[in-house]
């Protein structure tokens, strides 16, 4: 073959490719799509994702079936989709944690977060929040590093690689004051303790405590997001307070398996952020203190690789791991 028809030949080839992408797009969905969530039923994660399949089953004309498969710190979800036929039609929505923080706490993963998955759209984010016992005589950010300086306070938290640790042993590589870790099964009798004063110390989730901070039961000192909190305005962010490269927020991402076609990643970026950026959408989840974030593209995976850094770095000054 000469140097003409071999280009003839490969230009041929490369329009009859795109051809089949264009058409693989223009049917894409034709049948139910699961999405696999790393969380439990009614969780925020849960919520979200179940009012994201509502939008894109409407919007594609196919259904989207939400499978909550919890477990290991997300890790089941994950591998679950890694192994899963890259046709768009096995999806995962995980807490960022899984594939950021994960890698530094588990000495082996079933599933590779860069080789195995193709990032999506970051949905959502929420925050926690720094507070203390109304005991605790200290108002601002400030205050409270110079008093815990002075002695090495207990401070609740729900596990290893939990929002409300990292938040903490981050905040404590910065400010440089000791603590005592003490990690909590379950939420309720974590706020229940910090409520009545067992343990005067935690970043808790913001949605979970307003109330208590609201009523006066716990003190609030600042949000470990890059935003206040819509409810409670008047509390800086740890940026704001003193802290300007602090910012931890706990945020779902949506992602594929890793050889998922093009075609059918813009058709799914297209539709979700349609589905996002919807007043109706925000405004579902405004009051949970739930920020919708409507990211894709490079975006998603220059945030999941700095994160990643980010705790690696943590988690190796805190002797974070899971056996």
């Amino acid at each position: 073959m000469n140097r003409r028809g071999f280009l003839l030949g490969f230009s041929t080839l490369a329009l009859a490719v795109r051809g089949a992408s264009a058409a693989l797009a223009d049917s894409y969905p034709t049948r139910p799509v699961k999405l696999i969530v790393s969380g439990v039923p009614g969780a925020a994660i849960d919520l979200v994702t179940r009012a994201l399949a509502d939008k894109l089953s409407a919007a594609l004309k196919q259904s989207f079936i939400v499978e909550d498969r919890p477990g290991a710190g997300g890790n089941l979800g994950a591998e679950t989709v890694a192994r899963s036929a890259p046709d768009g039609y096995t999806l995962l929505v995980a807490l960022d944690t899984t594939l950021t923080v994960n890698p530094s706490l588990y000495k082996k993963l079933p599933f590779d977060p860069d080789a195995d998955f193709r990032p999506l759209a970051i949905l959502a984010s929420s925050s926690t929040m720094l507070v203390v016992h109304p005991s605790i005589a200290v108002s601002s950010v400030a205050e409270f590093v110079a008093f815990a300086k002075t002695q090495a306070m207990p401070y609740a938290h729900g596990g290893n690689g939990t929002p409300g640790h990292l938040s903490m042993e981050y905040f404590r590589m910065l400010a440089e004051f000791p603590a005592v870790s003490v990690p909590y099964r379950g939420s309720a009798q974590l706020i229940g303790d910090l409520v009545a004063g067992q343990i005067k110390l935690g970043f808790v989730s913001t949605a979970a405590v307003l109330e208590h901070v609201h009523a006066g039961r716990l003190k609030a000192l600042a949000i470990s997001a890059g935003r206040r909190a819509p409810q409670a305005p008047h509390i800086p962010t740890l940026a704001e307070a003193g802290y300007p490269d602090f910012r931890v927020e706990l945020y779902y991402v949506m992602m594929a398996p890793a050889r998922v076609p093009d075609s059918i990643i813009d058709v799914l970026e297209r539709e979700v952020v349609r589905a996002l950026k919807s007043p109706d959408f925000q405004d579902r989840f405004r009051a949970q203190d739930i920020a919708i974030e409507a990211i894709t593209g490079v975006a998603v995976k220059n945030r999941l690789v700095a994160d990643r850094a980010l705790w690696a770095k943590v988690a190796k000054a805190a002797d974070m791991r899971v056996e």
